[in-house]
């Protein structure tokens, strides 16, 4: 027997409710022939409550040994719970990036402004030392004489 572990919706119109169970993979979602309830989850509780995931750990550790697989849903939930390895993100692709001219273009404008910033900093600096350098040649003929 192929088992799962997925929810089950109880609750009322609009106020969702969900059970973790335990069942054959061949039953539908609700039709009451779960072999255990693991734990609960009410997604009308703020995310980071304490009491919108309840998971009984021991029973599902004994179910996924078993061999039970986790819904989607499910699965991130044990895997918050570090119950199993979090899946790998995929790569997606790159289609909300600018094409590649674009990019050149900003990284060639950005060389120009640090290029740019460089030579001021750098006039800068002589300009300081030009006036730093008449005002101790001033000092050193005032005490010559």
């Amino acid at each position: 027997m192929a088992t799962v572990i997925r929810l089950a919706r109880f609750g009322a119109k609009k106020r969702p409710y969900y059970h973790i169970v335990v069942t054959d993979s061949r039953n539908a979602r609700n039709s009451g022939n779960v072999l255990e309830v693991v734990g609960k989850y009410d997604p009308m509780q703020a995310k980071d409550s304490d009491k919108r995931v309840i998971l009984k750990m021991d029973e599902v550790k004994a179910w996924l040994a078993k061999g039970a697989q986790p819904s989607d849903r499910v699965y991130k939930f044990l895997a918050n719970a570090g119950l199993v390895k979090p899946r790998a993100i995929p790569v997606q692709t790159k289609k909300h990036l600018q094409s590649e001219k674009t990019q050149m273009k900003i990284k060639d404008k950005a060389e120009k402004l640090a290029k740019i910033a460089a030579e001021k900093a750098a006039a800068e600096e002589a300009a300081k030392a030009a006036a730093a350098a008449p005002a101790e040649e001033a000092a050193t003929e005032a005490v010559a004489e």
